[in-house]
């Protein structure tokens, strides 16, 4: 039996990355998720992938920060499914630039994908999910969050307004049986930060204790707890996944 046996899950950002691991690792555990992502095309050959391993997957192109499609990307996996059980708002993208060269567009369009997205998926699921009785939400925060990084005012920003609205969103939910919980990853490997330019990411190697930047399987491995009933007592918390880099 899995951990997550005859549960429904949603994850946007689900198309490549840590969203995708996430979906794979819910999937083994015998959940059946409804991935959601802006890149029509690409989700819909993440999901096909995934089925070919014998998961029950779909995909739904879905723009986080459109609240119809939030909407019907929640709705569609009660429809789908019968439930929502586990939500994972992990859809991020970055814009990265000094104060002195960033645009204000460029700082309203991180914001408005991490954060206001999130915002939208954990308001969604919850509204579902209180009249459950039950569920858990998962916000993709970053240690970015935590500590700040240079260029990255815009992201950092974004990812630290989704630890408050975390832990606010986990007190009001709390009696109606609804986790909301948050992964905060420190550097991992992905397309994303592959962009690095090697002497930044050896740089950022050398903060990490571990010796080792982390693998999406790691954040993943995190994700399957806080959806299960392993963490049925946490609520409003926050798990870095970073290597202790910063600790």
């Amino acid at each position: 039996m899995g951990l997550l046996d005859h549960k429904a899950a949603v994850v946007t950002g689900g198309a490549q990355g840590i969203g995708l691991a996430i979906a794979g690792a819910f999937a083994e555990q015998g959940a059946r998720v409804v991935l959601g992502d802006i890149d029509r095309d690409r989700v819909a050959s993440a999901a096909a992938a995934l089925r070919e391993g014998g998961a029950d997957v779909v995909g739904e192109a879905c723009d986080v920060t459109s609240e119809s499609d939030m909407e019907a990307l929640v709705a569609s996996c009660v429809e789908r499914y019968g439930s929502l059980d586990v939500m994972v708002n992990n859809a991020g993208i970055t814009r990265d630039a000094t104060m002195r060269k960033m645009t204000a567009e460029d700082f309203k369009t991180v914001i408005d994908v991490h954060l206001f997205g999130a915002w939208l998926g954990t308001r969604f699921a919850s509204a579902i999910m209180r009249e459950q009785g039950s569920g858990s939400i998962i916000n993709m925060s970053s240690i970015s969050g935590k500590v700040g990084n240079p260029g990255q005012t815009n992201y950092s920003a974004a990812k630290a307004g989704m630890v408050g609205m975390t832990k606010a969103a986990a007190k009001e939910l709390a009696h109606l049986g609804v986790r909301v919980n948050a992964i905060q990853p420190g550097l991992i490997r992905t397309a994303m930060t592959e962009k690095m330019r090697p002497e930044v990411w050896e740089q950022r190697l050398t903060e990490i204790p571990m010796g080792r930047a982390g693998e999406v399987d790691d954040v993943a491995g995190v994700a399957v707890f806080l959806a299960s009933g392993l963490s049925s007592y946490m609520t409003g918390t926050v798990l870095e996944v970073t290597g202790g880099r910063h600790i």
